[in-house]
C-alpha cells in the first residue's frame, strides 16, 4: 500500500488547497474557528500533521480525517485507503515541479519543563492580577487566598520588551519557551495579546507548562494558548493537560484549566483538564503517568451542550474509547442543563 499523505486527506475532505510554494497554511478551524474569514487550523505539510493555536486541537493525518469524517482514528487508515483507492489502483504521482518555498520564521524547538517552569514563575512575579479580573474570579468561587496560590495574572500589554530583558537579566532561558521571540529589531519580547487572565497550566507536578489567556472582550472563544508560532525564533504552545489536586486514586476528568481550578477549590476533588473535548494528544501520556500513581477510576464532566454539539460529540467518543482502551473504570456526571460547566453548578449550589 502506498504511503498516505496529508495532502491525500486535504483533497478527499474538500479543504482548502495550498498556493504554489507552501509547506504551510491556514484554514477554517471547525472546533473553534465561527466564519470561514476566521482560519487558525494550520495545515503543514512537510510533517503531515495540523494544530490550531487557538483551541489546541492537533494530530497526524488520521486525526484530522477523524476531525472532519466522524470515523474513530482507529479506522481511519483503511477508510481513506478505500477511498483513494490504493488497494486496487497504482497512485500516480505527477511530476515534481520546481519551485522557491516560501520563506518561514524560524521556529525555535521547545525547552524542558524545567526551563519553561522557572520562565514562567519568574515571568508572573513580574505582573498584577487588576482588581476587575480578582473580583471575576471571586464571583466564579475562588478566594483570594486561592487565586494568590494560582498565580493568576492580567495579561500585560505595554512594556513586553522590558519584560524580555528583565528575565533575561535573572539569568531566565526564552527561546523554546512558548509566548516569547525576537522583534524585527532581533530583540526578545513577550507576544501582545488583548487584555485578559493569565492562567498557569500545570503538569502533574505542579509545574507550569504553559500559559492559557482568558480574554475580556470576546463572546467566544475566550480561552486561547499563549504561544509564539510563527515568529522568529518563537515557539508554539501544546495541548498540555492541567491538574488540580493531589489525590490520584480517582479524579474528574473536565474542559479547560480555569475550570479544573474552580472546581477543585469548590469541591476539594482533584481535577484533570484538557484544553478541549477535541484535543486529546497529550491525555493518554498524563493518565499512563497517573495510573503509575495508583489511578483507578475518572469521571467526566463537560459541559451540558457535549449532547447537541456534532464535534463535541465526536470528540467525546474519542475519549471514551481511550479510557476503554486504557481499561480505566469511568463514568459521567450529569446536572441542570441550565448551568453549562460543573464549576457553574457547584458554585451556584454553594452560594
Amino acid at each position: 500500500m502506498d504511503m498516505i499523505h496529508i495532502a491525500d486527506v486535504i483533497s478527499l475532505l474538500g479543504l482548502p488547497s495550498p498556493h504554489m510554494g507552501q509547506s504551510s497554511y491556514y484554514v477554517q478551524c471547525p472546533c473553534c474557528d465561527e466564519t470561514p474569514r476566521k482560519m487558525h487550523l494550520n495545515i503543514n505539510l512537510k510533517k503531515d500533521v495540523f494544530r490550531c493555536p487557538r483551541c489546541g486541537v492537533s494530530g497526524g493525518i488520521f486525526d484530522l480525517y477523524s476531525l472532519y469524517t466522524g470515523v474513530s482514528r482507529q479506522d481511519a487508515r483503511n477508510s481513506i485507503a478505500e477511498r483513494l483507492r490504493l488497494y486496487k489502483e497504482p497512485k500516480i504521482i505527477p511530476a515534481k515541479k520546481t519551485f522557491i518555498p516560501a520563506e518561514e520564521p524560524r521556529e525555535y524547538p521547545m525547552t524542558d519543563i524545567g526551563t519553561r517552569h522557572a520562565t514562567y514563575t519568574a515571568l508572573l512575579q513580574l505582573l498584577n492580577l487588576s482588581k476587575d479580573h480578582r473580583n471575576n474570579l471571586r464571583t466564579r468561587g475562588l478566594s483570594d487566598a486561592e487565586i494568590d496560590r494560582l498565580e493568576y495574572r492580567t495579561t500585560p500589554i505595554m512594556g513586553l520588551r522590558s519584560i524580555a530583558k528583565t528575565l533575561l537579566s535573572q539569568g531566565k532561558y526564552l527561546a523554546g519557551v512558548p509566548g516569547f521571540y525576537r522583534d524585527e529589531s532581533d530583540e526578545w519580547t513577550f507576544i501582545h495579546e488583548e487584555r485578559g487572565i493569565l492562567i498557569p497550566v500545570r503538569d502533574i507536578n505542579g509545574k507550569i507548562q504553559g500559559l492559557q489567556i482568558r480574554r475580556d472582550n470576546v463572546s467566544k472563544r475566550k480561552f486561547r494558548w499563549i504561544s509564539s508560532a510563527d515568529k522568529k525564533d518563537g515557539c508554539r504552545a501544546e495541548g498540555w493537560t492541567h491538574l488540580a489536586g493531589g489525590d490520584f486514586r480517582d479524579l474528574i476528568l473536565t474542559e479547560g484549566p480555569m475550570k479544573a481550578d474552580v472546581i477543585h477549590a469548590l469541591t476539594g476533588q482533584t481535577i484533570l483538564a484538557v484544553p478541549g473535548v477535541n484535543a486529546l494528544t497529550k491525555l493518554e501520556e498524563t493518565l499512563l503517568q497517573l495510573r503509575d500513581r495508583g489511578l483507578a477510576s475518572i469521571m467526566t464532566a463537560f459541559d451540558m451542550d457535549f449532547s447537541v454539539n456534532p464535534h463535541v460529540q465526536n470528540g467525546f467518543k474519542q475519549l471514551l474509547q481511550l479510557l476503554e482502551k486504557l481499561k480505566f473504570r469511568y463514568g459521567s456526571y450529569v446536572w441542570d442543563p441550565q448551568y453549562k460547566g460543573l464549576d457553574d453548578y457547584v458554585n451556584r449550589r454553594k452560594s
